[in-house]
């Protein structure tokens, strides 16, 4: 039996002196900010570090991709405490942000309970999260930093209060997406996204210039998965460029489409499926995350590669 090594808590102010200049520095590197957002399940675009908010600034104000809902970040690299409570609300109502982060070290049994209590009394347009900053290392390995949520929105008690709200087709896609994480769980290792009520479905590839969308199409009855580039026609050049290697490696003829006039861009593989068919989402899902997992494989390092080409020209 192979000799197994024990796990032991690191200082944070071992890692990281100065909570601005240091950890928040940290926090803001794109694969950092992609450890924290798979642990809330959610996908994070920086806006601006040290943002205004009347005479305060907040640590990191960022967005959540493709819905825009603005998302701020307060570390706190102590225990919680009321002053840092306090600004919390100010930022979230100066900035009227929906996404609410508090990082610390440790979270006072009043201050966790007050999220929960914020949780519980706002509607599902704000969401408050506690999340516990570790690091962790095993002998001399290198420090190993950890997300731990303590807090975070209760979106099944949501859901309850917001479906009479909800169109029959918007339940029916929160409902298929939930399906879809269900059957990927354990079986991926894509980050799957939380799930919401809309005809899409992001998951990360590692790059802030394009991701994986999944989409259904009821009036159409076709499901899809494509490269969402957002804002960046450039890179989609860079890919078009090598499309016969794309499309023989992932064995299929894909749709192009530069979308003249807009930003965005995207390349798209369209299956006819009705997602309404309950009974057809085992196989529709089935199809979808294998696609995703292609696309991941097939596109995630041409992405990289065409980034460090448009940074090294």
């Amino acid at each position: 039996m192979a000799e197994l090594g024990r796990l032991e808590p690191v200082d944070l102010r071992e890692v990281w002196r100065h909570e601005e200049r240091d950890f928040s520095a940290w926090l803001a590197r794109e694969e950092n900010m992609e450890l924290l957002a798979d642990e809330l399940g959610l996908e994070i675009a920086i806006l601006q570090r040290e943002a205004p908010v009347g005479g305060f600034q907040v640590d990191i104000l960022a967005e959540e991709a493709n819905t825009g809902r603005r998302v701020i970040i307060e570390n706190q690299l102590e225990t919680t405490n009321h002053d840092h409570l306090g600004k919390l609300i100010t930022y979230a109502a100066g900035l009227d942000a929906a996404i609410v982060v508090w990082i610390v070290r440790d979270a006072r049994d009043e201050h966790r309970r007050a999220i929960e209590w914020l949780n519980e009394h706002t509607d599902e347009s704000l969401g408050f999260f506690l999340v516990r900053m570790e690091v962790w290392r095993i002998a001399d390995s290198p420090p190993a930093p950890r997300f731990h949520v303590l807090v975070q929105p209760n979106d099944w008690a949501r859901a309850v209060r917001q479906a009479d709200r909800l169109s029959g087709a918007k339940l029916l896609q929160l409902e298929y997406w939930t399906a879809f994480n269900e059957a990927g769980r354990g079986r991926t290792q894509l980050r799957l996204r939380k799930p919401q009520p809309q005809n899409w479905h992001t998951i990360g590839i590692g790059s802030a210039g394009a991701e994986i969308s999944l989409t259904v199409n009821g009036p159409n009855k076709e499901i899809a998965v494509e490269l969402y580039i957002a804002d960046n026609k450039a890179l989609f050049d860079c890919l078009q460029a090598t499309r016969e290697a794309i499309e023989a490696e992932l064995g299929s003829r894909l749709s192009w489409q530069p979308l003249p006039g807009r930003k965005a861009s995207r390349v798209k593989l369209v299956r006819k499926a009705d997602y309404a068919n309950k009974e057809d989402w085992a196989g529709q899902h089935r199809w979808l995350l294998e696609t995703a997992e292609a696309f991941a494989r097939v596109f995630g390092p041409r992405v990289r590669a065409c980034a460090e080409s448009a940074g090294g020209a």
